[in-house]
């Protein structure tokens, strides 16, 4: 990758797989360039969500300043717009500190709605969804997904058949906006303007990550993730929030519907999936530098920070 010639600030994101390291090289980076962390998770906004979102420690957290980290409780909805939001202001503050922002995590949805904007769509309409909902249950596997291709074939390429959510809002903007879900989000957006962003991928080798996710979502459990659930649950209730990964699990645990092991299990390898469509994901973002390898490598922190200085120097 050629640095481009800017006067723009310089704003770095780091993007990849969970389990890949990105935590170790954000530090690594932020200590060799005054760095200031943003992070970029979906589950780590909330207060309270610790073991199950692997956010940083907090002995990580006073290593450099963090930002978008227990922004909430997870009884309060946050959107991918509350993240653009949150995180522009997040990227203003520390430029005009002088401090280089890396955006570091693994919300595809999220780092896309900072870079590029979000379409502001027309408003739910429970009642449509609720008919969805039913068709759905009444009519075979992948029969959202189905109706979704007919409509719009490539808004339906970049949802999995199982992401129901997904599917239920895309056919909601279908037929009510009248028009394709990427030609809806084709307009209205309000991509990011001002900063050079320099995007880094990690996608280091499969069996090595797998490896690395299973261990993880191993110790979660044992470190007391179906505790943390138990104190959330006794705190906020049965909230939307407590179906992420991992957390799911320990809620099963919880009611009775899974042994220990088999949330274990299950965990495993409901993060290997997520890995897999994480990269799919990330590899659509234009001009990465993708590294394959781990963040917490000597060698993927050598060719990130060289990156990082001949954008600086550029």
């Amino acid at each position: 990758m050629v640095a481009p010639s800017s006067p723009e600030p310089l704003a770095v994101l780091l993007m990849g797989p969970t389990c890949s390291g990105k935590t170790a090289l954000s530090l690594a980076l932020g200590k060799l360039f005054h760095g200031e962390i943003i992070s970029c998770d979906s589950v780590a906004v909330y207060r309270g969500m610790d073991l199950g979102s692997a956010k940083p420690t907090p002995d990580e957290q006073a290593q450099l300043p963090h930002h978008l980290i227990d922004v909430c409780d997870p009884s309060t909805p946050f959107t991918a717009g509350d993240y653009s939001r949150l995180a522009r202001t997040a990227l203003a503050a520390i430029t005009a500190r002088n401090q280089l922002p890396i955006v570091t995590g693994g919300t595809g949805l999220y780092l896309r709605a900072l870079t590029m904007g979000l379409f502001d769509g027309p408003p739910r309409q429970q009642s449509l969804r609720d008919r969805l909902t039913r068709s759905a249950q009444r009519q075979p596997a992948g029969w959202l997904h189905r109706i979704l291709t007919r409509l719009d074939p490539t808004a339906a390429a970049r949802i999995h058949p199982n992401d129901t959510p997904k599917l239920i809002r895309a056919l909601e903007i279908c037929f009510t906006a009248r028009t394709s879900v990427t030609a809806a989000f084709a307009t209205g957006r309000d991509p990011l303007t001002g900063y050079r962003l320099l995007r880094i991928g990690l996608s280091p080798p499969r069996a090595g990550l797998y490896q690395r996710i299973n261990l993880r979502a191993a110790a979660m459990f044992h470190n007391g993730l179906v505790e943390e659930t138990r104190s959330l649950l006794t705190r906020f209730g049965p909230v939307k929030a407590l179906d992420a990964l991992g957390y799911r699990q320990a809620v099963a645990v919880l009611n009775h519907q899974l042994s220990l092991e088999e949330a274990i299990a299950a965990a495993q390898q409901g993060h290997r999936n997520y890995a897999k469509r994480q990269l799919t994901w990330f590899r659509r973002e234009p001009d990465t530098l993708w590294i394959e390898d781990f963040g917490d490598s000597p060698t993927t922190t050598a060719l990130a920070a060289a990156q990082i200085s001949s954008y600086l120097t550029g």
